[in-house]
């Protein structure tokens, strides 16, 4: 782990070296972005995968409701019913995940890049390195302490929560219509919702929001990676999904009577 670490390391330096003419002391910030856009770039084929195979659960919806109709509330019957039918229309339940599990390691070798004082055994050259004055191995409570909400670093830490709540706030509508137009799949064979998927519908919208605590708690660098990539995922889920049902907002009904 040192060993690659050190490597990475390196692969920062002199990613940041080549930025510095253009990005001065925000060379490193600005590598750590790119950085971020290649990985989602990386894992894009995974993203489409994943939103070919919703489209392909959701097709099943019709299936999924008459087996539940079929084995009551025989919950091992369906299950295995349900699988079954998962097989044989190739659906995977979980590739939905593997976009998010494929960028997890990137995340945590940023943070914890940026969370040491030594890489293999000499210090950390990467913590001198600044966005726009905030120490990128920094965090939100060390930019409160030094300058306050309106300090160099507070600012930069305003601009990410700026970009965080109206990436969440643009999450929050797209979801809430996806769940809302879900709903009706999620009914049982008595006519009342499955258990535990009311609250889980409730709770989804809110998701992207808790992105703001992650921002506030990592490392500036790691909460770089964050900002980026969830921005990045809205703008790629809006056009991967823009054909799912309440995707796109119902439009209001038009005042021309002509």
């Amino acid at each position: 782990m040192s060993t690659f670490l050190s490597a990475f390391a390196h692969l920062v330096e002199n990613f940041a070296d080549l930025l510095q003419p253009l990005f001065h002391a925000s060379a490193a910030a600005v590598a750590i972005v790119l950085f971020t856009a290649l990985v989602r770039l990386l894992v894009h084929p995974l993203s489409r995968a994943s939103a070919r195979g919703q489209r392909a659960r959701a097709a099943l919806q019709p299936q999924i409701t008459a087996l539940r109709k079929k084995h009551g509330k025989d919950r091992e019957k369906f299950q295995k019913a349900l699988m079954e039918l998962h097989a044989e229309e190739k659906v995977s339940p979980l590739s939905g995940c593997l976009p998010s599990l494929f960028q997890m390691p990137a995340f945590f070798l940023l943070y914890h890049l940026f969370s040491s004082s030594t890489i293999g055994g000499d210090a950390n050259s990467l913590l001198g390195h600044t966005l726009l004055g905030a120490p990128l191995g920094g965090r939100w409570a060390g930019a409160l302490g030094d300058g306050g909400f309106f300090g160099a670093a507070g600012l930069v830490y305003l601009a990410l929560f700026a970009v965080v709540a109206a990436v969440a706030t643009f999450n929050f509508r797209r979801t809430k219509r996806m769940t809302a137009s879900a709903a009706p799949a999620a009914v049982g064979t008595d006519g009342e919702p499955v258990p535990g998927l009311a609250s889980i519908n409730k709770l989804m919208p809110f998701m992207s929001f808790f992105t703001l605590f992650t921002v506030a708690v990592v490392p500036l660098a790691a909460a770089l990676y964050v900002v980026t990539s969830t921005t990045w995922s809205a703008v790629e889920r809006a056009v991967l999904y823009r054909d799912m049902p309440g995707a796109a907002p119902v439009a209001a009904p038009s005042s021309d009577t002509g």
